[in-house]
C-alpha cells in the first residue's frame, strides 16, 4: 500500500509559479518509495482526470502532456518519500483539481493505471 497526501494550492494570478508536493508512505513490505512511478493528473468539472506529467523510479524517464510542457516541471526526492509538480507561467486554463498517483509499473498516461492516489489538490488560475 501506498499513502500520497499532496500539499494544498489555492488561487494564483496568471503568470505565477506554483508547486505541489506529494508525500510518500510506503506500507508495503519490502518496497520503498523509489519502487513506484510517480504521475500527475488533473480534473476539471464534467471532464476525465487528464494527465499532465509521469517521472519513473529513479527520474531517467519523464513524460509531459503538450499542454504543460515547457512549463511544469515533475521531480522527485527518494530520500524524501516526495515528488513534486513545478508549474510555472500558470493560464487560466490550468485551473483545476490535480492529483498524484503511484503505481510499480511505467504505464504514464492514463489513470487507470495508477494504483494509488492522493487526495487532491484544486489550483485556481485567475486572469
Amino acid at each position: 500500500q501506498v499513502q500520497l497526501v499532496q500539499s494544498k494550492g489555492g488561487p494564483v494570478q496568471a503568470g505565477d509559479s506554483l508547486t505541489l508536493s506529494c508525500a510518500a508512505t510506503v506500507t508495503t513490505s519490502g518496497r520503498t518509495f523509489s519502487d513506484y512511478v510517480i504521475g500527475w493528473f488533473r480534473q476539471t468539472p464534467g471532464k476525465e482526470r487528464e494527465f499532465v506529467a509521469a517521472i519513473d523510479w529513479n527520474a531517467e524517464l519523464i513524460n509531459y502532456t503538450v499542454d504543460v510542457e515547457g512549463r511544469f516541471t515533475i521531480s522527485r526526492d527518494n530520500l524524501k518519500n516526495t515528488a513534486y509538480l513545478h508549474m510555472h507561467d500558470l493560464r487560466p486554463e490550468d485551473t483545476a483539481v490535480y492529483y498524484c498517483a503511484a503505481d510499480r509499473w511505467w504505464r504514464p498516461n492514463g489513470a487507470s493505471t495508477y494504483s494509488y492516489w492522493g487526495q487532491g489538490t484544486q489550483v485556481t488560475v485567475s486572469s
